[in-house]
């Protein structure tokens, strides 16, 4: 009698503990739930709600709630638990790791590109990355991933499938041209030297496209990738100069061709290959053609008087040397924001934006920006549009007092308003653009 007391005993602090286990689990998802509810609140409030480019879709029906794939991204709250289930917090500040894609251990989550309600245009590309096309293939931040490890390893899948559908025999120069000296197109360059293609890149700019204008202290954020002819480069944080200098030493020690400050103005097939055009006059052939441009193709204008004055840049190059200017800085995404923290330094930085706060930044550019703004450092000025540029002085106007123009003092002015997708260029070479409302860019097979 008293061994079953006893065990009853035994079993009933077992039972109480158990249960005492799952009631603070169950509290505590619900304190955690109740945390991200609010976060999602703060990301509806402040515009990060709705992602702008790629983003992760999460199947509820899949989800077991392992929060691998928060633990995955290397960027903050873009991911939480919500009852139970993965969710999206602050979409727009995805820039498309993929690690919560990879880390899924059930594969429940989709990168996607749009939304049901707002429509991203891309050039149809097939799972080869061959355009409507046959011949022309894209690879990178024109077919929707624009982070550099993403870029590499489509620039080098794009060559290895280029390398099974050229013909031994052709009448081209070369066997394959590629257009754009960013991420993509060093590493179609590397894996078209690997395979003894006959090879030439063209770049309307520097080596590096995109990450070239970076400004220089701009810190790239990327992960482990394998680039053809090298192997794995591990770099996590690391600046804009460094990754130019690997990239270079790289594209020297194999012998790469790129031609730079050669703008590409048409791609035209013709009897079984390609004719490039460049707009200095340049002509060539090839059987084959990798467009690795990015999407932003030509600086959006503001359209005022004084734009096409020299004083006007649409990128930052150089910060550390320009000193004692009043400068305008108009934008109000990551570039603007980094742009002008640099400039404020040794300058008077006026940063003008259109918007009412700074919605879609990283979270670390919005606390700089803030703390800039506290201090002095640079004077924020919302709801501001740039009516005209002077020579010695910009006009700006506040929404909603049109008639109230304010002019300030001015030596140069940067505008950060985006890019406009090179689509003239594109469907002057045939492609087809599609807009893509929430298709998945990235799924499991």
């Amino acid at each position: 009698m008293e061994l079953l007391l006893e065990n009853v005993i035994v079993y009933s602090v077992v039972i109480l503990l158990c249960l005492a286990v799952v009631f603070f689990y169950l509290r505590k998802q619900r304190k955690d739930s109740k945390r991200v509810e609010e976060k999602i609140l703060i990301a509806k409030a402040e515009g990060l709600y709705e992602p702008i480019s790629l983003h992760p879709v999460v199947d509820v029906n899949k989800c077991i709630q392992s929060g691998a794939c928060i633990v995955a991204c290397p960027e903050k709250d873009i991911l939480g638990i919500r009852n139970g289930k993965a969710t999206t917090i602050n979409a727009s500040h995805c820039i498309g790791h993929g690690a919560c894609f990879h880390a899924c251990p059930t594969q429940a989550i989709t990168l996607c590109i749009g939304t049901d309600k707002r429509g991203v245009e891309l050039p149809h590309i097939d799972e080869h990355f061959e355009t409507s096309v046959p011949g022309i293939f894209i690879a990178g931040e024109l077919g929707g991933m624009g982070l550099i490890k993403n870029a590499v390893e489509q620039g080098r899948q794009a060559v290895e499938n280029i390398v099974k559908s050229v013909k031994k025999q052709h009448n081209a120069e070369y066997d394959l041209l590629i257009v754009g000296a960013g991420p993509a197109g060093i590493a179609g360059a590397l894996t078209a030297k690997k395979h003894n293609l006959n090879c030439i890149t063209l770049e309307q700019d520097t080596l590096g496209g995109t990450v070239f204008t970076f400004p220089r202290a701009k810190i790239v954020m990327t992960s482990a990738m394998d680039l053809p002819l090298h192997g794995k480069v591990r770099l996590y944080e690391t600046s804009k100069s460094e990754l130019l200098e690997l990239w270079k030493n790289v594209i020297a020690k194999h012998d790469i061709r790129i031609r730079e400050n050669s703008k590409v103005e048409s791609v035209t097939a013709e009897d079984g290959h390609f004719r490039i055009e460049t707009m200095t006059g340049e002509k060539y052939t090839a059987r084959a053609v990798l467009l690795a441009i990015g999407r932003r193709g030509t600086p959006r204008k503001l359209g005022v008087d004084g734009e096409t004055m020299e004083k006007v840049a649409y990128r930052l190059l150089d910060p550390e040397i320009i000193t004692g200017k009043d400068i305008l800085v108009v934008g109000g995404g990551d570039s603007a924001i980094e742009s002008a923290l640099l400039l404020s330094d040794q300058n008077h930085v006026l940063l003008s934006y259109r918007g009412e706060a700074f919605g879609r930044i990283k979270p670390a550019n919005n606390d700089k920006i803030k703390e800039a703004a506290s201090a002095g450092r640079v004077d924020v000025r919302f709801n501001t549009t740039v009516a005209s540029i002077g020579k010695e002085e910009i006009t700006l106007v506040t929404a909603g007092r049109e008639d109230q123009q304010v002019k300030i003092k001015n030596d140069l002015v940067y505008i950060f308003a985006g890019g406009e997708l090179p689509t003239q260029f594109l469907q002057k070479a045939g492609l087809q653009i599609t807009k893509k409302f929430g298709e998945a860019v990235l799924k499991h097979k």
